[in-house]
C-alpha cells in the first residue's frame, strides 16, 4: 500500500475512534456478515434480528471473473435467528449490496442451523457447531452454492473473552469446486474496559484448500480492531474497522452489527445471552 494510502487508513481509524471517544481503547468470512461467533445459541421462544452493515472504503475496483467490484460498496445483511431449545437455533440470512453507482441489489440467501453443548454438561469452554448453506449470485461471488461448517469455541476469563472459529468451506458450484474443502479461521479476543464497553481484535482469514494452502499473497487476511457496547440485555452492538493484510483482501472495511432480541408471549422465562460474548 502506498505511503499516502497508509496515512489515509490510519487517519480514518484514529478519527473513527476519536469520534466515539474511545481513542485510549484502540487496541472472511466475506464482506456480508463479518462476525466471530460465540458458542451460545438464542434461547427458546426468542428471536434475534440483526442488521450487518459493511462499507468497503478501499477494495477491488474492476470486475474480476464476472464479480462486481467491492470498492465503495455498502453491504446490508438481514439475519434472523430463532431459538429452538436450550441447545439449538436456526438462522436465516438475506444478503444485499448497494453498489457505488447507487444500485441496490439482492445478493443471495443462506440458512444456518446451529447446535451447542448444553451448560448442564459443565464443559470448561463453550462449544457449538454451525452449518451454513446457501446461494449467492455469480455477479457477487465466484462460488454460488456453498456450505460452511463452523466449529465454535469460546471462553470468558474475568474481563477477557476469547473465541476461535476454525471454519471449513466447500463450494458446490463455482470456481472453488476443484479446491475441495478450504480452511477459513476466525478468532477474537476482547477486554472489558467497563461494564458496558469491551474492546479487542478480530481476525478473519481464508488460507485455501486443506490439501495445500495458497501462497500468502493469495490468501485473505483481515484484522479488525473492534468494540462491543452493552445497551441492555436485549441488544447487541459491534463496531470495527478492518485492514486487509494481503493483496487478495479488501484493504479497508468499516463494519457495524446492531441486533435486537424479542421474546414471545407464553414462553417460559429464559436467561438472555450476554451480548459481550
Amino acid at each position: 500500500m502506498a505511503r499516502t494510502s497508509r496515512r489515509t487508513t490510519f487517519t480514518l481509524l484514529a478519527a473513527i475512534f476519536f469520534v466515539l471517544d474511545l481513542g485510549p481503547l484502540v487496541r472472511a468470512q466475506d464482506n456480508y456478515e463479518i462476525q466471530v461467533y460465540d458458542a451460545e445459541t438464542v434461547v427458546p421462544r426468542s428471536t434475534m434480528v440483526e442488521i450487518h452493515s459493511n462499507f468497503t472504503v478501499e477494495g477491488s475496483k474492476t470486475v474480476v471473473d464476472g464479480v462486481l467490484p467491492s470498492n465503495h460498496a455498502e453491504h446490508e445483511t438481514l439475519e434472523i435467528t430463532q431459538g429452538i431449545n436450550n441447545w439449538a437455533e436456526v438462522g436465516f440470512y438475506v444478503f444485499t449490496s448497494i453498489q457505488s453507482d447507487g444500485g441496490w441489489q439482492w445478493v443471495g440467501d443462506h440458512i444456518r442451523p446451529r447446535f451447542r453443548i448444553p451448560e448442564s454438561w459443565h464443559w470448561p469452554v463453550g462449544v457449538s457447531l454451525s452449518n451454513e448453506i446457501g446461494y449467492q449470485r455469480a455477479a457477487f461471488s465466484p462460488d454460488t452454492w456453498t456450505w460452511e461448517i463452523r466449529p465454535i469455541i469460546d471462553k470468558k476469563i474475568g474481563p477477557w473473552y476469547l473465541a476461535f472459529n476454525p471454519a471449513l468451506d466447500r463450494s458446490w458450484h463455482g470456481q472453488s469446486v476443484n479446491q475441495g474443502v478450504t480452511f477459513s479461521p476466525n478468532a477474537k479476543f476482547s477486554y472489558d474496559f467497563t461494564k458496558k464497553i469491551a474492546g479487542g481484535l478480530e481476525y478473519y482469514a481464508s488460507y485455501g484448500s486443506l490439501s495445500g494452502f495458497d501462497a500468502l499473497k493469495d490468501q485473505q487476511q483481515q484484522f479488525f480492531p473492534s468494540i462491543d457496547v452493552d445497551f441492555g440485555p436485549q441488544w447487541e452492538f459491534n463496531f470495527g474497522v478492518g485492514i486487509g493484510a494481503t493483496r487478495s483482501t479488501d484493504h479497508l472495511i468499516v463494519k457495524c452489527i446492531i441486533g435486537r432480541r424479542f421474546s414471545w408471549p407464553h414462553g417460559r422465562d429464559a436467561k438472555l445471552k450476554n451480548p459481550q460474548q
